[in-house]
């Protein structure tokens, strides 16, 4: 609960943040640039430090705890941090140094209108310009996600879950503060990514001295156990951010399409987050430690009770978030979004980010099971596995891509996205049953037709009343009024049609059934 509260106001947060974003730079040329810039480095944040080093460094750390005590952990955490901190900070140094050469890399329809003289070369030099700031936010936020795994398996969980909440509040204070001091605002958030990257590292340490986890950095690249590190975290930086491939890989190709078409992702990928985040990653936060305890610990059974009981809390929250998405996605972007430079032009950007909303949305479900089942590969220090299922799932991501994006535009890679994730999702299931770690029980899967139904019956009552009121014209406040009384309802006829099937809170909450 504590972690879902956290994460709850970090979530809010971020959609302010966006809100801000939205109302400054629209979903034009300065946001396609800004967002480009900034999902760079969280890009490689996520590849690096939150997805593969995590998912390498708290097994191992769990299973030094359980068997050495802490003066090897803190040790052991020494190490860590030494290590990853001098590459970080050759990778940032080489990164702001290169930035042409980045934004040529991956904004390859930029680089090829500013080399030909096009009249959209300004955005490759404007993303130049805001890597600068931008990219130096991988070396605070990767030592940030060392520090919040370490709090993690000491079982801090609030400290960590309320850290991003550091970086919405500095991006929202410096767009605010600093948007008149630049030509281009853009630049005013990505000052704000850069000082929010440095707050959120400063606020950790103080949790870290409390359980005595703070030493002198040390570099041990050969240390037995940063070795061991290492084995686990190259194939594991592959297999566990295959979604964050497919978005980057997103981005290339609508570099390619019309203007806007990043904002458009973007801003459409930030609602699913929202549940994702929330939901998803916060029960994943929670469930690696636990797993990777079960299994140095060598409980089989709880191990598998853990996951089922993961899944089915996935599956519980995963279907209305997913159902609900589709049907008042318009109302919610033009609550968060359609204000400023967003509501600027002529083009209609509520329609087209809930198109991509309802294109993501498909995959919700997908995206949140992997960030549970993943875990059951990597707390038993198998990351292989997921990397072989990783490189399907990249292959199909860019068929669906060339399927797609020539007849649909933006909306293709949304739902290429949704469907590799899909993909991904069944084969890390269907690897798991093989390997005997985790079967469905046959208790979840009828949770989880209860949990459909209730979903698509709500759905289908919270369009007709939506349908009912011409809202695209009314004022902020009653539009906010309006999606409150939408989301009452769904609530209570979500949970209303799961108690009719009877359905309790302790079937939920149990690890078991």
């Amino acid at each position: 609960m504590i972690v879902s509260a956290m994460t709850m106001i970090s979530r809010v947060m971020g959609l302010v943040r966006d809100a801000v974003v939205a109302n400054l730079l629209g979903a034009g040329l300065a946001a396609d640039v800004f967002l480009f810039a900034n999902r760079i480095p969280n890009f490689l944040r996520r590849l690096f430090a939150e997805g593969a080093f995590a998912q390498a460094f708290v097994p191992v750390l769990s299973e030094i705890k359980e068997k050495h005590g802490n003066d090897k952990v803190r040790l052991f955490v020494a190490q860590a941090a030494g290590t990853l901190g001098t590459i970080l900070l050759i990778v940032t140094i080489l990164g702001v140094i290169g930035s042409p050469v980045i934004a040529a890399l991956f904004g390859t329809g930029w680089f090829i209108d500013w080399w030909q003289g096009g009249e959209n070369a300004e955005k490759f030099e404007l993303a130049i310009g805001l890597l600068k700031f931008t990219f130096p936010y991988l070396f605070f936020v990767s030592l940030v996600a060392l520090s919040g795994a370490v709090l993690n398996v000491y079982n801090r969980f609030a400290a960590a879950a309320f850290t991003p909440v550091l970086l919405n509040i500095s991006i929202i204070s410096c767009a605010i503060l600093l948007h008149d001091a630049f030509d281009v605002s853009a630049y005013a958030l990505a000052i704000g990514v850069f000082v929010g990257g440095l707050a959120q590292l400063l606020f950790q340490i103080p949790f870290l001295l409390r359980i005595g986890m703070v030493n002198k950095p040390v570099f041990a690249w050969r240390s037995p156990e940063v070795t061991k590190v290492r084995k686990l975290m190259l194939p594991a930086m592959f297999g566990v951010s295959i979604s964050q491939i497919n978005l980057l890989l997103d981005t290339i190709i609508a570099s390619l399409l019309v203007t806007g078409s990043i904002a458009w992702l973007y801003y459409s990928d930030r609602l699913i987050e929202f549940p994702l985040g929330l939901f998803g990653i916060g029960i994943a936060t929670v469930i690696l430690p636990a797993l990777s305890k079960l299994h140095a610990t060598e409980k089989s059974e709880d191990f598998q009770n853990t996951l089922d009981w993961g899944v089915r809390f996935v599956l519980f929250l995963g279907f209305p978030a997913m159902a609900g998405l589709m049907v008042i996605s318009p109302l919610i972007i033009s609550v968060l979004f359609d204000h400023g430079a967003f509501s600027e032009g002529e083009v209609d950007h509520v329609k087209t980010v809930s198109m991509g909303v309802a294109a993501y949305s498909v995959g919700l479900v997908s995206f949140m099971l992997i960030k549970v089942l993943a875990p059951g590969f990597y707390a038993r220090q198998d990351t292989k596995t997921p990397v072989k299922i990783g490189i399907i799932t990249l292959v199909l991501n860019m068929v669906f891509n060339i399927m797609l994006a020539p007849f649909i535009g933006y909306l293709g890679l949304a739902l290429a996205t949704s469907l590799s994730a899909s993909c991904n999702a069944f084969l890390l299931y269907r690897k798991l049953n093989q390997q005997g770690v985790y079967q469905f029980s046959s208790f979840s899967l009828w949770f989880a037709l209860k949990c459909i139904v209730s979903a698509i019956l709500m759905a289908v009552l919270v369009y007709f009343i939506a349908q009912q009121y011409t809202w695209q014209s009314w004022s902020l406040i009653e539009q906010i009024t309006l999606l409150c009384a939408l989301l009452a309802v769904a609530m209570v006829s979500y949970f209303g049609v799961l108690f009719a099937f009877g359905v309790r809170l302790k079937t939920i909450k149990e690890a078991s059934a």
